[in-house]
């Protein structure tokens, strides 16, 4: 054994479940991380002045962050654990069969030494760089030991989620980071200053309270700010039920038993073939440009990320800019073109990139179909043969798929749907895939022969 071997043994480690969990002890694990990561996200930071940081609350929810508290860094550290470990096995610089249960193992013990180094440097980075300063008398590690400490829970809440509750902590952070925020965006009855709405206060901050209150408020303004509140219900609707639809679009692939003629099954391919990884990979991009610009002021960096976000210089939506100017200037022409380019090539690109080193591709699925005892009616049972067809279907739904997926992430942003376009869609896609698979569970434990079927 080696020393790298050897120490990502010593590594600690949520014990896997030793056996198949009820369906009620999933969901029961499921709940009890979802609840410690919303205190997570109310406890503040002990000895924080202030912070540089809120500006970027617009991006904090695709990261499953809230700046100031213990759960500041969110899932950040461990996404980009992912991208570099993830670019380092596709490269082949790092030689890892996660197809087995050791070099999967050795795999996640690989990320989370990854992940906590990232927490370390990103914790060091935002208060060394002026990102959070520290009140009088405070000594800036115990800063950097309470972020590093929040960052290191959220890495353990998600190694729980994936061994002992429903899909993914990752993913599950950032629905539950953007379903509050679509909650409180909606029906917060305070003011953006956190006071009671009336004379001098201003309107409430909620889009349903807003609506009330423009309708008797008298403001010369409340036409136009209805027009607004309006267009962004509808456009928060339509990515909903968008969204909702593409998750239900794919193609059926017809599989045989090779020893068992007469009896096969139909293998659905998704029609957004890299899911929502993608989108995850191209937010936590931008949000981190995007901080990194605020914390160390790159004038280069500051200068690109504006064409890379969906706002425009006085902070407004593209289609809040709109509204209250009357006119679509050749400035918002370039930007939009630019923002809808990035995020459709740029999801094109990691859904390749994502099939390929995850084991998603043609080949690796092709190999996974042999192995099981399938094959394709009509056609010998062959891996190139297999796999050549496999070919047909999996390399044009990962790049449609992931175009599709980026083109509608960037109108949603550009039009300022309700907890930002790009995070509206991971909710709504996570959620959906959060429901298949609870479903399916639900379906095991109802009826154990029907557990040997799907598995």
């Amino acid at each position: 054994m080696s020393f790298l071997d050897t120490f990502l043994s010593s590594i600690p480690s949520i014990a896997p479940s030793p056996g198949q969990h009820s369906f009620n002890d999933k969901l029961k694990w499921t709940g009890i991380v979802v609840l410690l990561y919303f205190f997570l996200t109310i406890v503040p930071i002990y000895g924080l002045e202030s912070s540089v940081l809120a500006e970027f609350e617009s991006v904090a929810a695709i990261l499953g962050a809230s700046f100031g508290t213990l759960a500041t860094l969110g899932i950040g550290p461990i996404v980009t654990a992912s991208i570099v470990l993830q670019l380092l096995k596709g490269s082949g610089i790092i030689n890892l069969d996660t197809d087995t249960p050791e070099g999967k193992a050795r795999f996640q013990s690989l990320q989370k030494v990854l992940a906590i180094f990232f927490i370390l440097f990103q914790s060091t980075m935002l208060v060394q760089l002026g990102g959070f300063t520290p009140a009088q008398g405070v000594n800036p590690l115990l800063l950097i030991a309470q972020l590093s400490l929040g960052g290191i829970f959220i890495v353990i809440m998600d190694e729980i989620v994936g061994k002992w509750g429903f899909g993914k902590g990752v993913s599950l952070f950032i629905a539950a980071g953007i379903s509050q925020q679509i909650f409180i965006a909606l029906f917060n009855v305070l003011t953006q200053g956190g006071a009671l709405p009336g004379v001098g206060a201003g309107g409430p901050a909620g889009r349903i309270p807003q609506i009330i209150y423009l309708l008797f408020s008298g403001a010369a303004q409340a036409g136009q700010d209805l027009t607004r509140i309006f267009l962004v219900l509808l456009a928060t609707a339509v990515v909903f039920l968008v969204a909702v639809y593409l998750q239900a679009m794919k193609v059926e692939i017809p599989l045989s038993f090779g020893r068992v003629r007469g009896h096969g099954m139909r293998w659905p391919l998704q029609f957004l073939y890299a899911n929502v990884i993608p989108i995850i990979f191209i937010g936590a991009i931008v949000a981190n440009l995007r901080l990194l610009g605020g914390v160390t002021g790159s004038g280069v960096i500051q200068a690109i990320t504006p064409w890379l976000t969906a706002t425009t210089s006085s902070g407004q939506t593209v289609l809040a800019s709109i509204v209250q100017t009357g006119q679509f200037t050749w400035e918002l022409v370039g930007q939009t073109l630019t923002y809808l380019i990035f995020y459709s090539g740029g999801a094109a690109v990691f859904s390749v990139f994502w099939v390929q080193t995850s084991g998603m591709d043609a080949k690796s699925q092709a190999e996974k179909l042999m192995n099981s005892g399938m094959q394709i009616p009509g056609f010998r049972r062959d891996k190139r043969v297999v796999e050549r067809i496999l070919q047909r279907y999996i390399g044009p739904l990962t790049i449609l798929g992931g175009i599709t997926i980026g083109l509608l992430a960037g109108v949603a942003d550009l039009t300022g749907a309700i907890g930002t376009g790009t995070g509206l869609l991971l909710t709504v896609m996570i959620l959906y895939r959060q429901y298949q698979q609870i479903a399916e569970e639900n379906l095991k434990s109802l009826n154990p022969m029907m557990r040997k079927v799907l598995e």
